[in-house]
């Protein structure tokens, strides 16, 4: 039997080099889509998802993430004043969603480094991961549970993507190949970068979220001691555990839309679509976009 998922790891150490200047100061996670930073949004997932413990794994840059989730005790008392109730408790909120740890990237670069590093904090657990600077908007259930609906079904990693529909995703994403396990999911044999449509081996795109058994952390290990240059890859440690016959499974995000705020160009769509479905905000966003008459 499974054990209940309740730690994740938000790997959040990159420079964002592609927002340059404005990523100087603010980390790319804490870019806002309209009231909101990405990260939040990723956050809140995890929560809903019954998801308690959660480690950001950042830089020595990235101190602003850290303030985000602790309390500010002089913010809260500026907001205790008639009027302001509303904002207060949202304040608070966000500081009790879950328990944060906060670890300083260290080792070689590339993806599988931040995984590795919260080895002590997973302990023997089963662990979500998801990167700081894209998500998947999915209904009724949220990408998290789905990723840890497949935990529950297959016992195994867990690769979450999403199903391309565009001929320029099969030039962006790698892709499963392998095993149809039946409703999208694939028992995974092999995971082929960037294959082109014409030569791709399925539909599912591997792009977001993740979920592992303790045993990647050898695995990490294992493909840093073979690795002779170039990126520590989570790839490379998943090829470790097929190896070893271990099973993993990709499967697709049912009903879910996928942004990617990690690109400036899809940064900004992000922003005008989920502005446009703002609570507060959307139907006078929308009304000016129409405004615009954009044909």
């Amino acid at each position: 039997m499974s054990k209940t998922i309740r730690k994740a790891i938000i790997p959040a150490a990159g420079f964002g080099t592609r927002f340059l200047p404005q990523t100087k100061a603010m980390p790319k996670e804490m870019l806002p889509i309209v009231d909101k930073p990405v990260i939040q949004i990723i956050v809140e997932e995890l929560v809903e998802a019954g998801i308690t413990e959660i480690v950001i794994v950042t830089g020595y840059h990235k101190r602003s993430i850290e303030d985000h989730f602790d309390n500010n005790y002089e913010l809260e008392a500026q907001l205790q004043k008639p009027g302001k109730e509303e904002l207060l408790d949202e304040v608070k909120r966000i500081s009790n969603m879950a328990n944060f740890y906060y670890l300083r990237q260290k080792g070689p670069k590339g993806n599988a480094t931040p995984i590795l590093n919260a080895r002590e904090i997973m302990g023997d657990d089963p662990f979500v991961v998801l990167w700081g600077d894209d998500f998947i908007k999915a209904n009724p259930k949220s990408r998290v549970q789905q990723l840890i609906e497949a935990y529950d079904k297959y016992g195994t990693t867990i690769l979450g993507g999403i199903t391309a529909k565009k001929e320029e995703d099969y030039d962006r994403y790698g892709f499963a190949a392998g095993e149809d396990m039946g409703d999208g999911a694939i028992r995974v044999d092999d995971l082929i970068e960037k294959p082109g449509k014409d030569t791709a081996p399925s539909d599912l795109a591997i792009v977001s979220g993740q979920v592992y058994n303790p045993d990647i952390f050898e695995a990490i290990e294992e493909a840093e001691r073979r690795r002779e240059s170039g990126e520590l890859v989570y790839i490379d440690a998943i090829n470790v555990l097929r190896e070893q016959g271990q099973q993993v499974h990709a499967v697709p995000i049912k009903n879910g839309v996928y942004y990617d705020c990690g690109n400036i160009l899809e940064y900004m769509k992000t922003i005008v679509e989920l502005g446009m479905e703002h609570e507060k905000l959307g139907e006078e966003f929308k009304e000016w976009v129409r405004s615009l008459n954009l044909e």
